[in-house]
């Protein structure tokens, strides 16, 4: 038995996790040309969002991520949202206008889904592969 087979049948990680450990061991990371085909057959779109997403992040994601021991990661994503939300201030600060709530909702909408579409894979690197970086699109396709 591999060390990857191991890890996966440790009672340590819930049925999702070994389900998704078990793709990624399969099919690669989201940049890899099997995986996107692979995700296009899965049954149903429950299926989809089980592999692709995790719907604990996307409402949860700092705190999550902490939690699943990916605070590389996690410091790294909440200093590149800092960094956004401060130059955008600057800009409209300069400007005299007040940060517009419209830009400040699309923001907080598209952090929810960084969060949710790159922790999955982010977990697996750490758990699978015993990576743990500081990019938290590692391996990420964001096209």
């Amino acid at each position: 038995m591999s060390a990857t087979e191991h890890v996966h049948n440790s009672a340590k990680y819930s049925a999702k996790w070994q389900e998704r450990f078990n793709f990624f061991d399969t099919y690669g990371a989201p940049t890899d040309p099997r995986y996107k085909e692979a995700l296009k057959k899965l049954p149903g779109f429950k299926k989809k969002i089980l592999i692709n997403a995790n719907v604990i992040a996307f409402f949860f994601g700092p705190i999550y991520l902490f939690v699943l021991g990916l605070w590389k990661k996690n410091l790294a994503l909440l200093g590149i949202i800092l960094l956004v939300n401060i130059v955008l201030s600057v800009i409209f600060a300069a400007l005299g206008m007040d940060f517009p709530k419209p830009l400040n909702a699309g923001l907080n909408g598209a952090t929810s889904v960084m969060y949710a579409i790159m922790t999955n894979y982010a977990y697996y690197l750490k758990e699978v592969k015993g990576e743990q970086g500081w990019n938290p699109f590692q391996g990420m396709s964001l096209r």
